[in-house]
């Protein structure tokens, strides 16, 4: 068994080496990836010349902006403002600057040119030094109307608010500004600064109280030019990039196209034992949210669900009329109506499940101080179908901070460890520095032998794991960097490891995890900077293979490399989710050449998806919320 599992290991290690492709390679500056092309970006800088810019009111651009290395910079004094040819009405734009000691400049939008300045039209975000700035306005602020809210004293946004998330004068930074029919924000460095809504009665009162209340066309248009500002100081921009959005604020689906695919209830009429709809008590509703669903690897037909309240039933897929209860731990699992991230989280068989009876189970404890809980139980010796709650051995324990970032998926390797994703420990912006950090556990993917016990521990440690020899990091950790991997999945076939990371504010990624890998969580969100945080840590951070933006969807589901026989035009792609807009995608990606070579969406309904699983067959399910047990497991088949 040992020199089987180290052939194993040796093979895993092998096809998991670090990837030496950093996320802040300067190769990919001033192009777009291949998923912000097929969502609806365009670049307005091409690196190479000024083409689509002018002066303000100008045919041309002046020789006081060069532009060189892939850079554009205000190198000369009488530059001059410049603005985009063309004029847009809802948009998105991104755009990296840098600036000069005490420098100030400004990104103005909306911009026409009935005045003798942009400024006396287009309403301008600051882009200045903020820590030798002469000027009060913070880079990021809409100058005299909006600026970051001050965190409230004594509370966690005190902790994750920071008040400026800009990177000194000479280093790189990341302005997003959305303008939207819905709403508009500024996001400097991944670090949402404030909504608003222009034309608004706030935006209204805010105008009138300001410098631009004298000038009657300030604001007013509702399309115009975007306008880089000449302010006397040496500034450059490169990777700017700008996408249309629709008059409903709607951004195009970053696919190749659609699969003739849709979800269909799994196991219509389904009753699950120990849950009912609503509360006979106080008559509240309480939905069913699975969680986990998967077989057993046993060689019978059962699937196993795992719910967030504490429970895990069995369904056999050959009669599925009854969802029978198979485990009970919710009086110890932290209720999820409290915080929706806690709760029963994963759920894990042991490889030799079928001779052992062994499986694990990842929740949140319910009582303070927090904590998660990785447990190991044992199928009843007279049921099969039943689990001895009194079998519970914690195999680890690990505090969290806040109540969300737990991650949970808890999956065994084909080197037949136990892989632990764990998100950052919550709140927002990392404000702990967990993520980089490899002396918590947290913000990272753990790595466990399950079948041994060590220094006390109920495991032990596989002695090829990356840090085992570093001094003061945490020998567990197999990869870092990570905010919120919510769902970990080996790919059957190949043994690759793949993560759906939930993003912040901009980016939902999908990473390939190598071992000793770096994520770049919380100076990185997927390949873009993240706050002002040095990057300190040895490893340069890995990009993922696929991200995606906030215009598209806000929280990835990761899914399951599909192997099953029924669907062969899904073989070897990766099925993946967002929570918020309900889409659903196939991923292609070639590991030879280590790209995405197709996005495809599936046809169904846009429901959140909460997890993906398989049965013994390979056949995919995806998990629901729901008040209606039939529906709260889908499976997938051609239209």
């Amino acid at each position: 068994m040992l020199n089987l599992k180290t052939k194993l290991t040796l093979m895993l290690s092998a096809c998991l080496a670090v990837s030496t492709v950093s996320a802040a390679d300067d190769t990919a500056t001033n192009k777009l990836s291949n998923a912000e092309k097929k969502s609806g970006w365009k670049l307005l800088f091409d690196g190479k010349t000024t083409k689509g810019w002018r002066n303000y009111k100008k045919d041309n651009v002046s020789d006081g902006w060069t532009v060189k290395d892939g850079v554009l910079t205000r190198a000369k004094k009488g530059a001059g403002d410049i603005i985009t040819d063309d004029e847009f009405k809802y948009f998105e734009l991104s755009l990296d600057y840098k600036i000069s000691k005490e420098g100030n400049s400004g990104l103005m939008f909306h911009v026409t040119e009935e005045e003798q300045t942009p400024w006396r039209t287009g309403p301008e975000v600051q882009i200045q030094d903020n820590v030798d700035g002469h000027d009060p306005q913070k880079a990021g602020w809409l100058y005299q109307l909006y600026k970051p809210a001050p965190p409230k004293a004594g509370t966690k946004e005190e902790m994750s608010k920071p008040a400026d998330a800009t990177r000194p004068a000479g280093e790189w930074n990341n302005l997003f500004l959305r303008i939207g029919p819905d709403r508009s924000e500024v996001v400097m460095n991944g670090i949402r600064y404030f909504r608003f809504n222009k034309g608004s009665a706030d935006w209204n009162k805010r105008v009138a109280a300001s410098k631009f209340s004298k000038f009657p066309k300030f604001g007013k248009a509702t399309k115009g030019h975007i306008c880089l500002q000449d302010h006397n100081d040496l500034v450059s921009f490169r990777n700017i990039k700008i996408r249309k959005l629709a008059d409903d604020g709607s951004a195009p689906d970053p696919s190749d196209g659609a699969l003739a695919i849709k979800g269909v209830p799994a196991f219509p009429g389904l009753k699950w034992e120990g849950w009912e709809a609503v509360n006979e008590e106080t008559g509240k509703v309480v939905p069913l949210r699975p969680m986990v669903v998967k077989s057993a690897g046993d060689g019978t037909d059962r699937l196993f669900v795992a719910t967030q309240r504490g429970m895990i039933h069995t369904i056999d897929t050959k009669s599925p009329k009854q969802a029978k209860l198979f485990l009970d731990i919710h009086e110890a699992v932290a209720p999820w109506k409290k915080n929706n991230e806690e709760g029963l989280l994963g759920m894990a068989f042991h490889p030799d499940f079928k001779k052992n009876g062994q499986f694990f189970v990842y929740y949140t404890a319910e009582g303070m101080p927090r904590k998660s809980k990785i447990s190991r139980f044992q199928v009843s010796a007279s049921d099969p179908n039943k689990a001895d709650p009194k079998s519970e051995t914690v195999i680890m324990e690990i505090d969290q901070p806040f109540g969300n970032h737990n991650g949970g998926s808890i999956e065994f390797g084909p080197d037949g460890f136990l892989y632990i994703g764990l998100g950052d420990g919550g709140s927002g912006n990392d404000p702990l520095g967990n993520g980089q950090n490899l002396e918590t556990l947290l913000g990272s993917i753990l790595r466990i032998d399950v079948d041994h016990q060590q220094n006390g521990k109920n495991y032990a440690i596989p002695a090829d794991n990356p840090f085992v020899n570093r001094p003061n990091a945490r020998p567990e950790i197999y990869a870092y960097g990570v905010r919120n991997v919510w769902r970990l999945n080996f790919d059957p076939k190949t043994g690759t490891l793949y993560a759906g990371e939930v993003g912040q504010e901009l980016w939902e990624e999908i990473d390939i995890i190598k071992k000793g890998g770096n994520y770049g969580w919380s100076v990185r969100e997927g390949t873009h900077n993240f706050g002002n945080r040095p990057e300190t840590a040895k490893e340069k951070p890995i990009a993922p293979i696929w991200e995606y933006d906030h215009g598209i969807g806000r929280s990835v589901t990761g899914g399951t490399v599909y192997r099953g026989k029924k669907l062969p035009e899904l073989d070897g792609m990766y099925v993946y989710a967002d929570f918020v807009s309900g889409k659903i995608w196939a991923l292609k990606y070639d590991e030879k050449k280590g790209e995405v070579t197709k996005n495809l969406r599936l046809s169904t309904s846009t429901v959140p998806v909460m997890a993906f699983g398989t049965d013994a067959d390979g056949n995919l399910y995806y998990c629901v919320e729901t008040v209606k047990g039939g529906e709260g497991i889908f499976r997938l088949e051609r239209e």
